[in-house]
């Protein structure tokens, strides 16, 4: 690993102050991912600035019967948390999915947002990387493609986003909010990543200097049942080939209500509106949901070593909403 200076901000402002001075600067939270990229010198900073003292530890209830997340909290404290757990099952389970219970103890929620894909060629620096290197080239393209982008991919960029956690937030419409240069502003999780397009090196809206302060959850409708449901090749410590997120509303036999996010199959984690407006209104039936779900991935666009993916999410769609049926009766 290259010398690096590390210093501890003692305000939010004055660490956003010196992330937007020097650009050979990054924040450092839980560190389990960006020490990683150092260490493969896929990522160089000059200076970390250390920012988990920062912002909150605490999980908070809000006046309307949300949560607001630090994001200082630990990924094992989330998922713990009763609250959580009895609100949120999705949230709890996406967590207890991911990493290993380690490292469940030094992520944090903002920087587990904020991670970057664990796509071979991004972490190779001897392999061609628009996302490491602009303008350089996707080796997947002609590649190892099996963990690859079906939805939302761009010829520049193929990787997808690793987070078990993000995807769970955007079924739940949970809020980011962020405190900049300017001021502070709120996005909501579904907006916070972007697709790579042409510009496949910004992973994410922030601006240079914005920092994640925490993560607010709306109020959970009793009716609406929530699960998390992974796809892998082993059974631990190991990134999603699919994972579905989904939240499920059923009154006389329709569905009132579903929410439904993707992960594993796109540069940011995927929710599918597609299949939401389709199945609202409609019989809470295996059809309704194979359509819903075949609807949603008409836009895949596999490649050659990756096409499984589509019949793969497809079912885990269909399998995750049956499990979620079964719940309400």
């Amino acid at each position: 690993m290259r010398p690096f200076r590390y210093e501890r901000a003692d305000e939010v402002s004055a660490a956003v102050t010196t992330l937007v001075r020097d650009p050979e600067a990054a924040y450092l939270a839980g560190g389990t991912n960006l020490v990683d990229l150092m260490r493969l010198e896929v990522t160089t900073p000059e200076l970390l600035i250390d920012v988990r003292r920062l912002t909150s530890d605490r999980i908070e209830d809000l006046p309307d019967g949300g949560l607001r997340i630090g994001a200082a909290v630990p990924n094992s404290d989330l998922a713990a948390d009763s609250r959580v757990r009895r609100r949120y099952p999705v949230l709890s389970q996406a967590l207890l999915s991911g990493a290993s219970g380690q490292l469940r103890n030094l992520a944090t929620t903002g920087g587990n947002l904020l991670q970057r894909t664990r796509c071979p060629y991004f972490q190779d620096i001897t392999t061609a990387c628009n996302k490491r290197t602009p303008g350089a080239g996707c080796s997947a393209m002609e590649g190892y493609q099996r963990d690859m982008a079906i939805l939302g991919a761009s010829p520049t960029c193929v990787a997808t986003h690793p987070s078990d956690m993000a995807v769970a937030l955007a079924a739940l419409d949970a809020v980011v909010t962020v405190a900049g240069p300017a001021s502070e502003r709120r996005i909501r999780l579904t907006e916070l990543h972007r697709l790579p397009e042409a510009n496949p090196e910004r992973d994410t809206v922030l601006a240079r200097g914005e920092l994640i302060t925490g993560v607010e959850l709306p109020p959970p409708h009793s009716a609406l049942r929530s699960r998390y449901r992974k796809v892998r090749d082993r059974a631990s410590y190991a990134f999603a080939l699919v994972s579905v997120a989904a939240a499920l509303e059923v009154t006389d036999g329709a569905v009132r209500d579903a929410r439904i996010a993707l992960g594993g199959v796109a540069h940011k984690p995927w929710r599918a509106t597609t299949a939401e407006a389709i199945l609202r209104g409609a019989p809470a039936t295996r059809e309704s949901f194979l359509d819903a779900a075949a609807a949603e991935l008409s836009a895949a666009r596999p490649l050659p070593g990756n096409a499984f993916k589509v019949p793969l999410a497809r079912n885990t769609m269909v399998a995750t909403l049956l499990e979620l049926l079964e719940e309400a009766r």
